[in-house]
């Protein structure tokens, strides 16, 4: 298995609209958007790469036959 380089329009919006609502929310979709944001990506570009993140972490998920299990972050577990 491969992954593809283009992906289906819809599913495209599905996962920008999903890391739209992800930096908001998520606890480690925040700290990996205010990264690329502080690297001098615009709000847009910054949201587009958190998207092909989380489509690239879903695409091993299936490649692997495993489920997403959530794991603390090191700053909240050190705390």
């Amino acid at each position: 298995m491969h992954r593809p380089h283009r992906y289906h329009r819809r599913l495209l919006r599905v996962f920008y609209l999903s890391a739209q609502i992800a930096v908001r929310f998520c606890l480690t979709s925040k700290p990996f958007y205010d990264r690329k944001r502080a690297e001098g990506k615009s709000h847009k570009q910054a949201i587009l790469t958190l998207a092909r993140r989380r489509l690239d972490v879903l695409w091993a998920l299936i490649r692997d036959q495993r489920t997403f299990e959530a794991q603390p972050l090191q700053r909240l577990a050190a705390a």
